[in-house]
């Protein structure tokens, strides 16, 4: 296994990571909501096809919290090589909406791994704390795929 955490410029991070698992398993935890239930959050949708979207919800852990909901559409979805979100987070505090853009290109490396590389482009990203709490939200959750798969 190997991560890396490259800072794109204002607005975008990438992360790169090697899964000892076929593309295939890879590609299918990203969107099959049985599969993203056991790694990514606590209730999946998706429409896995191009126009389609999806929604997923994370349950809170303590009562005066809300939950954490993400929704978007699917904008690109190449079996086994890519899929490109429109990532929407809904502030319940607030009412804001926080939009960007999320990336993954899948790499099979021979028959039993497979290279992630993760992008994530927008808004979040004007300042460092934004960027370092995305990028070590997605590195703990490229963690917990990981583990689902190897």
């Amino acid at each position: 296994m190997s991560d890396g955490m490259d800072d794109d410029g204002e607005s975008q991070i990438t992360l790169t990571r090697t899964i000892a698992a076929h593309v295939s398993d890879v590609f299918a935890a990203w969107t099959d909501p049985a599969l993203i239930e056991q790694w990514e959050a606590d209730e999946a949708e998706f429409d896995a096809f191009e126009g389609g979207q999806y929604r997923f919800v994370t349950f809170a852990e303590d009562e005066d919290e809300a939950d954490h909901e993400v929704s978007g559409d699917v904008l690109t979805f190449v079996e086994d090589e890519r899929l490109v979100l429109s990532w929407i987070h809904k502030d319940e505090g607030d009412d804001s909406e926080l939009i960007f853009v999320l990336d993954i290109a899948f790499m099979a490396i021979g028959d039993d791994s497979t290279r992630i590389t993760l992008t994530e482009r927008g808004l979040p990203h004007a300042d460092a704390q934004t960027r370092i709490f995305s990028m070590e939200a997605w590195n703990a959750a490229l963690e917990e795929l990981a583990e689902l798969l190897e």
